[in-house]
């Protein structure tokens, strides 16, 4: 069986798991450490045991660095790093890991290559990582025996520092949108039509195109289903409006009964993050619903999926489209589910595993 040190800069999470979770756990004939960053400078979570979060999987948590260490102060920058290593290298020699596969999800993990012990390394790549040193992620990839990437920019943005770059685009938990079921209506007594948004609000979301359509057409209701981070500009706006719902989080399995009950799904772009091509689990979480799609995008983008998706520059062409994608004829539901089956994580896992296995990796 095949052992994987695997270093994620995100928590196990069963409510939403991650690209990395989706991809780990499948892998077949594979044993897994997971490891992720702490929360924060006081977490103890390091101190418990690993939690087997899946048959094949063991999650831990990495000891909290207690302040930002800049790499010039190159003495604690060490030391710090040191400790993470050491912690992973004990969990590793309980679990009996002799010369694992290192998988890396972080530019900051370059700094652990010499200190841990590992047969090959693959780097997965799944966003543009701002306000890092650009040395760190270059020589990550020239280090890496595969690169995976999210989107054909980051492909192109490693390219440079790599030979071995393989398109990896993000996927779905295809099952659990399944449409056969009868779903419940989580709005029961609202009639009018509702245009969906599902995930997290983050202070970044560019929430314009709710407000400005929500005022537009008053007799349209506005879903915005996930977490909210109070620090986003818009949400007074918002709370001004009768026609937006804020529901705040819901649980996984409770998501595609908010999804099949919206007429619109709607996506948004994030300020934080302008002209981010990567294509997000939430579109594809979206076209396995088969309804319209409405994706709001920055000036010159290009829409991916120009025949199943309609794209909005402006805010006035957002809500025409909105209005004609509650018209659309019908015939379009069944073109975006098969959009969807394409990015079927098991699907998505099993490239990863053709590519691993032919680099002689698995």
């Amino acid at each position: 069986m095949k052992q994987i040190l695997c270093l994620s800069n995100e928590p196990w999470s069963n409510r939403l798991p991650s690209r990395t979770q989706q991809i780990v756990s499948r892998l077949r004939d594979c044993q897994v450490l997971y490891f992720s960053p702490a929360q924060s400078p006081r977490d103890k979570s390091f101190q418990k045991k690993g939690r087997q979060v899946r048959p094949n999987v063991t999650a831990y948590t990495l000891p909290p660095i207690p302040f930002p260490i800049p790499e010039r102060y190159h003495r604690l920058f060490q030391m710090a790093w040191n400790k993470i290593a050491r912690f992973i290298q004990e969990q590793a020699a309980r679990k009996r890991f002799s010369e694992p596969l290192l998988w890396v999800t972080h530019p900051c993990h370059i700094h652990l290559l010499d200190r841990l012990e590992y047969s090959a390394l693959v780097y997965d790549c799944d966003r543009v990582w701002e306000g890092l040193p650009s040395h760190w992620e270059g020589s990550l990839a020239q280090a890496a025996d595969v690169v995976f990437a999210a989107s054909p920019l980051l492909c192109d943005r490693l390219s440079p520092c790599s030979p071995n770059i393989a398109l990896l685009p993000n996927g779905i938990n295809l099952p659990v949108f399944d449409p056969t079921p009868r779903r419940t209506d989580p709005m029961p007594g609202v009639t009018a039509p509702i245009l969906g948004w599902a995930g997290s609000i983050h202070e970044g979301l560019d929430l314009s195109p709710v407000v400005y359509a929500a005022q537009a057409r008053p007799d349209w209701g506005f879903l915005l289903l996930g977490h909210v981070d109070k620090r986003n500009p818009f949400l007074r706006q918002l709370d001004k409006l009768s026609n937006v719902f804020l529901t705040g989080p819901r649980p996984a399995s409770e998501v595609p009964d908010w999804l099949y009950r919206c007429q619109v799904l709607i996506d948004l772009p994030r300020t934080d993050r302008p002209f981010d091509e990567v294509v997000s689990p939430r579109l594809y979480e979206y076209l396995a619903t088969g309804k319209p799609v409405v994706s709001m995008l920055w000036p010159d983008q290009v829409e991916q999926f120009p025949d199943v998706v309609y794209g909005a520059h402006e805010l006035e062409e957002f809500v025409t489209l909105c209005a004609h994608a509650m018209e659309e004829a019908p015939g379009f539901a069944r073109r975006r589910q098969q959009r969807a089956a394409v990015a079927a994580w098991p699907r998505r896992v099993g490239e990863v595993e053709r590519i691993l296995t032919t680099a002689g990796l698995l």
